[in-house]
């Protein structure tokens, strides 16, 4: 899956592997140097163009037009090969087909929807906060991140609940994909043939309960607003968009305030900045760290000439530590900081469908646990979490003194 139209000679070139284990693992020394080579560069391991800095992935997320998403939004080009799956509707298409899809789908993902789950939410999180703070010591991932949002998407969606334990596994696969033939992708789609199965029988109008996301899927398809046959894939697209990025969100945004126990110390003192502070979580370290786009045409960016066809990489996880926009302080946790603006969940019309309700979720639970919790440290060494597309970890104990 490599990118036929290679990168002129006088571009600036690393060679690192983006998807090797070390970058994997923890990117930000490759991403200061990506940043420095300049605002394009080749990555001749992949024959790709890729961009770190923050104005150049913004604008090339904006501009749909030069830089599709309909060639995949993984390395895979689908003018060229078969997609492992039928293409996402949302995240793998463009105007103005997305725009039919999007539209119905910010019909079902509206803020009157999000506000009349609030409620639904709020009484899990309040519980799952006492029993954490009870414990004394927990792992933010197994205990918190991946625990909360199972609990309560699922209902939201109408999932049936047996198989839910297939929903982990699956968007360990669809990002997986995302990436060049390496061992994480062949070891998630040799795993995937009965999770895919489990996904798509329950994204059935028959298997949703009455009330929920997918059945006001289903409900668009029979106003005519989408057809019938799309109403599965977005049933889908919705349950790729609200889970991993979640559970990825909390842990991460866990992981940043236990590093740093002088911002916790704030969240605590004053609960409603939670949000901000969930921002700056995604900021300093991005759930999604890379997308793909394929250029549509020959496109100048800040003087280079990227030609029709090209795979280009956008590393969301460099451009949200980007001094050259966040100041020199870019590395650094600043719950305080106006984090808004990040690209942390994309940005123009493919931004994060799932953005709301993974807001709302973390916002819930992060206020429930600040208002419980005086101080909160890492009470051993974390164990990251690899994939080709997101950064988290598998586990992060922590151990927290109760207000």
């Amino acid at each position: 899956m490599t990118a036929e139209v290679l990168p002129p000679s006088t571009l600036p070139s690393l060679p690192d592997d983006p998807f090797g284990t070390e970058v994997l693992t923890d990117p930000y020394e490759f991403h200061e140097r990506l940043r420095a080579a300049g605002p394009v560069v080749s990555l001749p391991r992949y024959g790709l163009y890729a961009m770190g800095r923050f104005d150049e992935v913004k604008a090339s997320l904006q501009d749909w037009q030069t830089f599709v998403s309909s060639r995949g939004a993984g390395l895979a080009d689908f003018a060229k090969e078969k997609p492992w799956r039928p293409p996402s509707l949302l995240l793998e298409a463009d105007p103005p087909d997305h725009t039919v899809v999007r539209t119905a789908m910010n019909g079902v993902i509206a803020p009157r929807t999000i506000r009349a789950l609030r409620e639904r939410f709020a009484g899990p999180a309040e519980e799952i906060a006492d029993r954490l703070v009870e414990r004394g010591t927990f792992d933010a991932v197994t205990d918190l991140a991946e625990a909360y949002p199972l609990q309560v998407f699922p209902d939201a969606v109408g999932l049936p609940d047996e198989g839910r334990e297939n929903l982990l596994p699956y968007g360990a696969l669809a990002f997986n994909a995302f990436g060049p033939d390496n061992e994480l992708r062949r070891t998630a789609l040799a795993q995937a043939a009965p999770v895919q199965a489990w996904i798509w029988a329950s994204c059935q109008r028959e298997a949703l309960a009455p009330g929920g996301f997918g059945a006001q899927i289903w409900e668009a398809a029979d106003r005519g607003e989408i057809t019938h046959e799309q109403a599965p894939m977005l049933v889908r697209s919705l349950i790729t968009a609200g889970v991993d990025t979640t559970v990825y969100g909390i842990g991460n945004t866990m992981y940043a305030l236990a590093s740093h126990p002088d911002q916790w110390a704030q969240v605590h003192a004053e609960p409603t900045l939670a949000k901000f502070a969930f921002d700056e979580a995604l900021r300093w370290e991005s759930p999604v760290q890379t997308f793909f786009r394929t250029t549509s045409r020959d496109a100048e960016v800040a003087g280079t000439v990227i030609p029709e066809g090209s795979k280009v990489l956008l590393f969301l996880g460099s451009a949200n530590r980007d001094p050259r926009h966040w100041g020199e302080d870019a590395d650094r946790l600043d719950i305080r900081r106006r984090a808004a603006g990040h690209v942390a969940f994309g940005m123009g019309v493919h931004q994060c469908v799932g953005q709301p309700v993974a807001r709302m979720e973390v916002e819930l639970v992060l206020t429930a646990l600040a208002r419980r919790i005086r101080r909160i440290e890492l009470a051993g060494t974390p164990v990251p979490k690899l994939n080709n597309t997101l950064k988290g970890w598998a586990s992060v104990p922590l151990r927290i003194e109760p207000a």
